[in-house]
């Protein structure tokens, strides 16, 4: 067998692969022999069909068979021993003259064919001793607590009937029955029956409870509104209607008493139990705000500290899948390139030096996982599944199938889990120094468009 590389640009390489016929056609008889004692043939007692009469009865297939292992076993060892990582499948260019072809299965003629592959850079590890970060910390007090739990009580707020004739005012409920039209003719889902809408909850199309104040009980009123333009339904995106609008109800909000007997209609014990489990939560919330931002920096940080190359066609695919989000969003949003106050070629560029930066850190954290033996067990993945499963109430059984039977969707959970205990062991060596800060710092904006 003959090995010639021809390409070496960059992480590009491509070899030109001989492999002599009569190698091929060894295999091809190791192969029939042991394929003697498995076959039945009529006429032949088991295990004494002649390799011969073997070969003329299966030979094309075996030869077929043979040669794509060899194939796949030639380059396996070409790879091992200049010690590649792949960062794509390998392109091999078999031929495809179909005499040449003919020959080869036949074992007239030597296999000559081309392997093109895109190598992983060797990654030079940082020293993480060396890295330094600052952990958010936010103190869960009295206020947040508080805040907390009359947003609770706001959501359970109680209401009232505000008796015949009365008016709507801001923040009341009113139960609204109605028929919607456009250009006079009704649309699919615009009919409503007994529907509850609290007036400012901006749980409505833009308009519509706005024009509800002042209406009183059983009083009807047509409700002129138009649809944004990024509505869900492309039929109906930015379409002027009417809604033809009874209220059947009107009732006005009650004021919570927050004490023990609230606490046991939302199932605890007592006020003090209910606080308890609200700064629990607030303080999970927190946590998890915090870990992103550790997350983030340790991010940046690797980042800045593995400057490499990374494969072309890697940072292709991934820009690619960014790409079409992006151009899905903005058409959904009826959105141009000009309204967020760039171009396309700019966008484009930007989103690629975006997508190379995910590459290389995927890269960087699959290294430190490999050296440093990290791994993510089918218990931890299953957990994960049925976390999942819980957020579907009815239908745990649908979500487990559809995990067991999808490798791709389960590789999708295990990724992030994979990721996570990366940065944990990382975090292990890092100074870690705790920086407290109010609520709004924690949780203020940032550009994480750079966010692996």
């Amino acid at each position: 067998m003959q090995v010639k590389e021809t390409i070496a640009d960059g992480l590009k390489r491509e070899f030109q692969v001989s492999v002599p016929a009569a190698d091929i056609d060894a295999q091809i008889d190791a192969r029939l022999v042991d394929l003697k004692d498995k076959v039945k043939l009529n006429g032949f007692r088991p295990g004494k069909v002649p390799v011969a009469h073997l070969k003329r009865v299966y030979g094309r297939s075996v030869a077929a068979e043979t040669i794509d292992k060899l194939v796949r076993e030639t380059n396996d060892g070409i790879f091992a021993e200049r010690g590649f990582r792949l960062a794509t499948e390998p392109k091999i260019t078999m031929p495809q003259d179909q005499k040449e072809i003919e020959q080869i299965l036949e074992g007239k003629s030597d296999l000559n064919y081309t392997v093109a592959i895109e190598v992983v850079p060797t990654i030079e590890l940082a020293d993480f001793k060396s890295f330094a970060v600052e952990k958010p910390v936010v103190e869960v007090g009295e206020s947040d607590v508080d805040e907390a739990i009359k947003r609770i009580a706001d959501s359970n707020r109680a209401y009232s009937d505000k008796g015949e004739g009365a008016k709507a005012e801001n923040g009341d409920r009113v139960t609204v029955s109605f028929v919607g039209k456009i250009d006079g003719v009704a649309f699919d889902g615009g009919t409503g029956s007994d529907i509850p809408v609290v007036i400012g909850s901006a749980s409505f199309i833009p308009g519509f409870e706005d024009q509800l104040v002042g209406i009183a009980q059983g009083e009807t009123r047509t409700i002129k509104v138009s649809f944004p333009e990024n509505y869900a339904s492309d039929t109906l995106a930015g379409k002027p209607a009417e809604f033809e609008t009874t209220a059947t109800k009107v009732e006005a909000p009650q004021e919570t008493t927050i004490d023990d007997e609230f606490a046991k209609t939302l199932g605890m014990e007592s006020l003090d139990k209910l606080k308890e489990a609200a700064k629990a939560r607030l303080a999970a919330e927190y946590a998890g705000a915090s870990r992103l931002r550790v997350k983030r920096q340790l991010l940046d940080r690797l980042d800045e500290t593995h400057k490499f190359d990374a494969p072309p066609s890697l940072v292709e695919q991934e820009f690619a899948v960014m790409w079409q989000s992006i151009n899905a969003e903005m058409q959904q949003n009826g959105k141009t390139f000009a309204d967020e106050n760039t171009t396309e070629e700019a966008a484009r560029e930007e989103y690629r030096k975006i997508a190379d930066r995910r590459v290389r850190l995927g890269l960087v954290l699959s290294e430190i996982g490999e050296k440093n033996k990290i791994q993510v067990t089918d218990d931890e993945v299953s957990r994960a599944v049925i976390e999942r499963a819980r957020q579907m109430p009815g239908r745990e059984k649908e979500v487990w199938d559809f995990y067991r039977s999808n490798p791709e969707a389960l590789a999708q959970l295990r990724a992030p889990i994979y990721e996570d205990k990366v940065v944990d062991y990382i975090l292990e060596l890092a100074n870690v120094t705790d920086k407290p800060v109010s609520r709004e710092e924690l949780y203020k904006d940032d550009d994480d468009k750079t966010a692996a």
